[in-house]
């Protein structure tokens, strides 16, 4: 499973859409629904899965699925 399948496998246990039908340009609250509860749970598990720590002034800029991959992408290059 690629990266990007597994992280939008986790975004489908917060949201009503499958991770197939999933566009990186989706908002997380407009789009798929996430509440701020939502949100701060979502960023826990992937910081649990992949082993990154999400600092929240990048977090707060995220507002897209393609921005989250890329924030995340950038944080395991860095590691």
């Amino acid at each position: 499973m690629t990266q990007e399948m597994q992280f939008k496998e986790i975004v489908a246990q917060y949201c009503q859409v499958e991770p197939e039908e999933m566009t990186n340009d989706m908002r997380f609250r407009e789009d798929l629904g996430f509440t701020s509860l939502d949100f701060m749970s979502f960023l826990g598990e992937l910081e649990d899965t992949f082993d990154v720590e999400l600092e929240e002034e990048d977090v707060v800029q995220v507002l897209t699925i393609e921005e989250a991959l890329e924030l995340l992408e950038r944080l395991q290059q860095e590691a």
